[in-house]
């Protein structure tokens, strides 16, 4: 259905291609109306790359459904969503039939949703999705097909090998890619993305917003791009909109937002962000939590977390104001925001002074590892396997050493290993080669199948779960879980010392008041609160080594650094020493620096660059490391768009059931020469006397034979396209 000119925006009809007029979402629930977007108003310019932001729960992915009237039931869209054609009258997408929509959805607005492989059929190769999809709009399907080829090689894949594999058979990045090509085989005008990257590492979204820049120039289109990760987007979008509590708080040019933020829950967002660049005192969560859908405030809904509110706030729905050209704040002290807010906010303190890793490496190790193996997968076992037998090292001769009040944090690609070598330095995977000691003994000793030597070795060795969701028992209260370990190695306390105790650990680390939460269940909790607990129960047996595997990854970049300080603080108090798992090496530097510890780098099963956050960082010695560096995404402004190009020559990652010879990183590697397919770098010990670095690369030899020899990167220069050779086949759950 068409609208009227007469009720048609006052932009121009070609500069706006999607625009929301008071659009609400609704949810009816038992305790009330749960309102999950509220009466927004906004445009979405055609040719523009759009990025929305904001916590999760923030009203984000109800955006981008109520564009396409896609929410679903028993959800209720209300207020008018308008599209813009490049020729013929508005569309009122609220007012199409069923028919209408599954056409507008594909042809005009397509979407990318967050998971890929639960976007496929596993059954059917992936040309049958193409084609089922063409068939359905009445596409003609060698003309579909044909677009479709040309999508998968401007992404960089190998076309025929694509369109023949099924989803399992490709990996995380590969399927993402495929999806977007899938998503753009109609010719839609928009894109509409949510969290489309959520899900990879590092390289691989580094990879993917490149080519959507690529995409988009060739294909001529307007992107949506929905994410709660600040800095990834900020690098693509030319408009930034940050949502808060189920509105828009701010809306403007990505580098005046960057710049100069006019609304306090941008400051307080971009000061909650890790990065690479700015000083670690500049960080701080943001105090409080987002506001209940059903409950939402009168008045600014950010007004209980703000510094800057007065009576105002509280009672008056702060309306647009104009802060510059295409800025938009619904802030009423948006100018003392932007003069003085920094003065506003409560300063961190001063956590003292930090041991640094050379100094904590002068004791006797906690946790030593020595040439640790770690093999998956066997040849033939039974009477139905059959061809040949497939198997991956998952961690190959890697050795590292931990300290007591250390932390290191093992940060790599997915399918690297390294959360395979973190679960085997703290006794929950067996080595199938080398040895693990604690304090000077070996962990599996005189042990049996997958039993520790002895139970005090259990004690501590302890772990946080990446989702503590799924972590912590759903059928039991928070009384009954974080019982459970003092029941076993405090078997000396009686039940009022373990509710004491209990309450005084849920006071100390934030959740309060402690009476309120220690009868709830896992699913009564907040995300952060329910990490808190599992944090909680880790520490109750007072261990010696906590491996946190990606403990703040599923949380709200809001949240990240609020946790990592608390875990710092917890080791202050508990001398225990961490060991981190990390895809993101912002959050690997922020806790690295604060405690004088250590990041570890991960290719393919093996070490390949070790040392304090300082050198890693500012001066990485193995190419690898630089290219994780290249792939973090900044915050800085000035940064922006001034960034070397890609300094890998392969997007993805070999296939580790076939892993390259010679030294494992030499396919992609931009410096790679003869002698790195034939020979395997050692340890290179670069350090002094404050900064530890050990770096595995022959690069960092002066008078190695490596800088006589001719260079491969010309010879074998990858043109992008994956051919199928070295490439992630999907065999990577085991070894990550």
């Amino acid at each position: 259905m068409t609208i009227s000119e007469s009720a048609a925006t006052d932009h121009p009809s070609d500069d706006v291609i999607v625009e929301l007029r008071d659009t609400s979402v609704e949810f009816g629930m038992e305790r009330g109306q749960s309102r999950v977007l509220n009466e927004v108003t906004t445009e979405v310019y055609r040719d523009e790359i759009l990025g929305v932001i904001g916590e999760s729960g923030s009203g984000k992915s109800m955006f981008a459904s109520a564009m396409l009237d896609a929410v679903p039931e028993p959800g209720v869209t209300t207020g008018e969503v308008i599209y813009h054609p490049e020729e013929g009258e508005p569309i009122s997408v609220t007012d199409l039939s069923k028919d209408e929509l599954r056409q507008f959805r594909w042809e005009e607005v397509s979407m990318v949703f967050q998971g890929a492989m639960s976007s496929f059929n596993p059954v059917l190769p992936i040309k049958t999705h193409f084609v089922e999809t063409l068939s359905a709009h009445d596409y003609d399907i060698g003309r579909g097909l044909a677009r479709a080829q040309e999508l998968l090689s401007d992404l960089y894949l190998d076309p025929e090998r694509m369109l023949n594999s099924y989803p399992h058979e490709l990996s995380g990045g590969m399927k993402q890619r495929v999806l977007i090509a899938l998503s753009l085989v109609l010719e839609p005008d928009l894109l509409v993305m949510d969290e489309p990257t959520a899900a990879l590492d590092l390289l691989m979204q580094r990879s993917i917003v490149s080519l959507l820049e690529e995409i988009k120039e060739k294909h001529d289109l307007t992107i949506v791009f929905i994410t709660h990760d600040l800095p990834l987007v900020a690098d693509l979008a030319d408009r930034l909109a940050v949502l808060y509590a189920f509105e828009f708080a701010e809306i403007g040019p990505s580098n005046r937002i960057l710049e100069e933020p006019a609304h306090p829950y941008t400051r307080a967002l971009l000061n909650a962000t890790p990065n690479l660049s700015a000083p670690l005192e500049e960080m701080r969560p943001i105090a409080g939590e987002s506001p209940d859908p059903v409950n939402i405030p009168e008045g600014c809904s950010y007004h209980p977390r703000c510094p800057l509110a007065d009576e105002e706030c509280e009672t008056i729905d702060p309306g647009p104001y104009d802060a510059g050209p295409d800025h938009d704040v619904h802030c009423h002290h948006w100018e003392q925001s932007i003069e003085d807010l920094d003065i506003a906010f409560e300063e961190t303190s001063d956590t003292g002074e930090t041991q640094s890793a050379v100094d904590k490496a002068s004791g006797d190790p906690l946790v030593s590892l020595s040439d640790v193996e770690v093999t998956f997968g066997s040849a033939n076992e039974g009477w139905l396997d059959f061809g040949e037998p497939q198997t991956v090292t998952a961690v190959d001769g890697v050795s590292l050493d931990i300290y007591d009040n250390d932390v290191v944090v093992l940060v790599g690609e997915s399918g690297c290993g390294k959360t395979t070598l973190a679960k085997t330095a703290v006794g929950l995977q067996t080595p199938t080669g080398g040895t693990i000691e604690y304090r000077g003994r070996d962990i599996w000793e005189g042990a049996s199948g997958s039993t520790l030597a002895d139970k005090e070795i259990r004690r501590a060795l302890q772990i946080v779960h990446q989702d503590p969701g799924s972590a912590l028992n759903s059928h039991h209260r928070v009384r009954t879980i974080l019982e459970q370990p003092l029941k076993r190695w405090h078997p000396d306390l009686d039940g009022n010392d373990r509710r004491e105790r209990i309450l005084g650990m849920l006071e100390y680390v934030g959740i309060s008041p402690p009476e309120d939460y220690i009868d709830r269940y896992p699913h009564q909790l907040s995300g952060g609160e329910q990490q808190r607990v599992a944090l909680i129960r880790s520490m109750l047996v007072n261990p010696d080594l906590i491996l946190a595997d990606e403990a703040v990854s599923a949380l709200d970049v809001s949240l990240r650094v609020g946790m990592m300080d608390l875990m710092i603080e917890l080791q202050d108090v508990f001398d225990t020493s961490f060991l981190f798992i990390s895809h993101d090496l912002s959050n690997a530097r922020y806790i690295a620096e604060k405690t004088g510890g250590r990041i570890g780098v991960m290719y393919l099963g093996e070490l390949v660059e070790v040392g304090s956050a300082e050198r890693i960082i500012e001066d990485p010695q193995h190419p690898y490391t630089k290219a994780l560096r290249w792939a973090t995404p900044e915050l800085d402004a000035e940064q922006i768009g001034d960034s070397e190009e890609s300094p890998m020559r392969s997007i993805d990652i070999p296939d580790p059931t076939d892993p390259p010879s010679g030294c494992r990183y030499h396919t992609r590697c931009p410096e790679a020469r003869e002698v790195c397919a034939t020979q395997t770098p050692e340890f290179v010990d670069l350090g002094n006397e404050t900064h530890a670095q050990k770096s595995a690369c022959f690069r960092a030899y002066d008078d190695h034979e490596y800088w006589q020899s001719a260079s491969i990167t010309d010879e074998h220069a990858d043109s992008g396209v994956d051919t199928g050779g070295d490439t992630d086949s999907g065999v990577t759950s085991e070894s990550d």
